[in-house]
C-alpha cells in the first residue's frame, strides 16, 4: 500500500470503467481521493479550480464533448504540473506515439490494465514529472543567474573558442551586439600582444577539462578601449557539449588606482635616494677631498718614518671617495643630469664590475637614439638592471653578463648570465624578481624569464612603442 495521500482526477464518461479504475487504485493508494469528471467541460472547471492540486490525471480519449487529438491538445494547454495518463479502449500505435511526443506521460489500453500496472504508471509519472519540474527550476535558476547577473558572463567553446552564449551585462560592457559576439572568438577581444598568454591558458583548459581558472587579462571593447579584467572560468555541460563559462570583473580602475599608489611610493623613494646620493656626492665627497688635501700638507712636515702611514691614510681616503661616488651614482642615476640611457647603464655596469670579476658585453640597437625615452622608463630600466645585477651577485655564480637594449616593433631590454640558473616551473620568486615584475608592469611592459638548472638565466622585457615617447 502507498501511504502518501494523493488527489487523482479520473476523466471518464463510462461509469462502469470509472468504478473499475477506482477499485484498481484503492488496492494500492491508501486514503487517497478520487474525483470523476464525465466530460471535458467538467474537467476544465475542476482543473481551473486552483484550490485542489491533482497528483495525476487519468484521461479517457472519447468524451461526449471532445475526443482524440483535440482533447489531448486541450488538456496539455492547461500546463499542468502533474502527469496525464491516457486510458483508452482503442489501439492506435501512431496516435499513442504522437501523444507521448506532445507531452502525455503514458498511454494504456483499458483491457490490459491491472491494478499493479496502473499504480506503477501513476507513480512513475509523478516522479518523472517532479524530476522535470526540478530540472526546469534548475535551468531557470541558471538562466536568471546568467542573464540577470550585473557582471559580464559568457559561455564559449573551448575547441573553436567561439562565443556560444552572452548575458546582457557582457553586451552592455563591451559594446558588441549578441549577433556580433556570436560571430567572434574570445581571441577577438584581446590585444595581439596577449595572444601567447591566452593560448597557454586555453591549452591548459583543454588538457584539464574540469579545471577552474582565475587570472588577470587585458580585453578590448568595441570602441577600442583597453581594460584590465579578472576572469574566473570553469567547465559547464550544455547538452552533449562540454563548454566553459567565464565571469568577468573589470578591475581597470582598481589597477589604475593601485598603480598610482605604487608610482607615488616609488617616486618618494627615488626622490629620497636622489637627495641622499646628491648629499654624498656634493658634500661628503668634498669633505673627503679636503681631508685629502690636508693630508698632503701634513705630509710635507712629517718625519720619514710616518710617511708610510700618511700614504696609507691617503689611499683609504681616496678609496672611500671612490666608493661614495659609486654609491651616489647608484642612488641618483646620472640621467637626471641629461645623460643618455646608454651612458647611464654603462656607468652602472662599470661601477658594478669594479674588480673585473665578470665579463660584461653590451649591445644597443642602432635605432635606439631615434626614440625619446621618458624619464620614468629610463629609471625603471635602470632599477631593473640594478636589481638583477644584485640577484646575479647573490645567487648565480656567473662569470659573464650580457645586456641588450634595442627597438624592433617594441623596446626590448634583455639581461642574460651564464650562472647556475633555476627551474622556472618550481621557482618561487623573491623580493628582487617581484620588484622587477612590478616595475615592468608600471610601464605597461611584458616580462619573460627563461632559465633552467646550470643553463643561466635570461630576463626579457618588452615595452610597446606607444609608451616610449615623452
Amino acid at each position: 500500500m502507498i501511504k502518501t495521500k494523493y488527489n487523482i482526477l479520473i476523466i471518464e464518461d463510462n461509469s462502469g470503467d470509472y468504478v473499475l479504475v477506482e477499485d484498481y487504485l484503492q488496492e494500492h493508494f491508501y486514503d487517497s481521493e478520487f474525483t470523476n469528471a464525465k466530460n471535458f467541460n467538467e474537467a476544465e472547471l475542476l482543473l481551473k479550480n486552483r484550490q485542489i492540486s491533482y497528483a495525476a490525471v487519468l484521461l479517457d480519449l472519447t468524451l461526449p464533448d471532445k475526443n482524440g487529438k483535440e482533447l489531448v491538445e486541450a488538456m496539455l494547454s492547461f500546463g499542468l504540473d502533474c502527469p496525464i495518463i491516457i486510458l483508452t479502449g482503442y489501439t492506435d500505435i501512431d496516435f499513442s506515439i504522437k501523444s507521448l511526443a506532445l507531452g502525455i506521460t503514458d498511454y494504456l489500453l483499458k483491457e490490459e490494465i491491472t491494478s499493479s500496472s496502473l499504480s506503477k504508471s501513476i507513480l512513475y509519472g509523478i516522479e518523472r514529472k517532479n524530476a522535470i519540474i526540478e530540472l526546469e527550476k534548475s535551468e531557470k535558476r541558471y538562466s536568471d543567474l546568467f542573464y540577470l547577473s550585473p557582471q559580464p558572463m559568457w559561455v564559449y567553446d573551448s575547441e573553436t573558442l567561439k562565443f556560444i552564449q552572452l548575458n546582457t551585462a557582457a553586451m552592455l560592457h563591451y559594446g558588441f551586439t549578441e549577433e556580433e559576439f556570436l560571430c567572434m572568438t574570445i581571441m577577438d577581444i584581446m590585444p595581439k600582444e596577449d595572444y601567447s598568454k591566452a593560448k597557454e591558458v586555453i591549452n591548459i583548459g583543454r588538457k584539464e577539462k574540469k579545471s577552474l581558472y582565475k587570472g588577470v587579462f587585458r580585453h578590448l571593447k568595441k570602441s577600442g578601449e583597453l581594460i584590465d579584467v579578472e576572469i574566473q572560468s570553469g567547465p559547464i555541460q550544455l547538452g552533449d557539449n562540454m563548454l566553459r563559462m567565464v565571469i568577468v570583473n573589470d578591475i581597470t580602475e582598481k589597477t589604475l588606482f593601485e598603480n598610482q599608489i605604487t608610482k607615488a611610493i616609488i617616486k618618494t623613494q627615488e626622490d629620497e635616494r636622489y637627495e641622499i646620493g646628491r648629499e654624498l656626492h656634493d658634500n661628503v665627497c668634498q669633505i673627503l677631498a679636503a681631508a685629502q688635501m690636508t693630508l698632503g700638507v701634513l705630509k710635507k712636515s712629517s718625519s720619514q718614518p710616518n710617511i708610510e702611514y700618511f700614504n696609507l691614510c691617503q689611499e683609504y681616503v681616496s678609496l672611500a671617495s671612490k666608493e661614495i661616488r659609486s654609491l651616489s651614482h647608484q642612488l641618483a642615476p646620472v640621467f637626471f643630469d641629461d645623460k643618455s640611457i646608454k651612458e647611464t647603464l654603462n656607468m652602472l655596469l662599470t661601477s658594478f664590475n669594479i674588480d673585473n670579476k665578470y665579463k660584461i658585453s653590451q649591445y644597443y640597437g642602432p635605432v635606439l637614439d631615434e626614440y625619446s625615452l621618458s624619464q620614468e622608463i629610463q629609471l625603471n630600466i635602470y632599477r631593473v638592471l640594478q636589481e638583477q645585477l644584485t640577484n646575479i651577485v647573490k645567487h648565480s655564480n656567473a662569470s659573464s653578463i650580457e645586456v641588450r637594449l634595442d627597438v624592433n616593433k617594441a623596446l626590448h631590454f634583455q639581461i642574460s648570465d651564464n650562472g647556475v640558473g633555476f627551474d622556472v616551473t618550481t621557482f618561487k620568486s623573491g623580493i628582487g624578481l617581484a620588484n622587477i615584475k612590478k616595475r615592468v608592469e608600471l610601464i605597461s611592459g611584458e616580462i619573460t624569464i627563461n632559465s633552467s638548472p646550470n643553463k643561466g638565466c635570461t630576463i626579457h622585457i618588452e615595452i610597446p612603442l606607444s609608451n616610449l615617447k615623452n
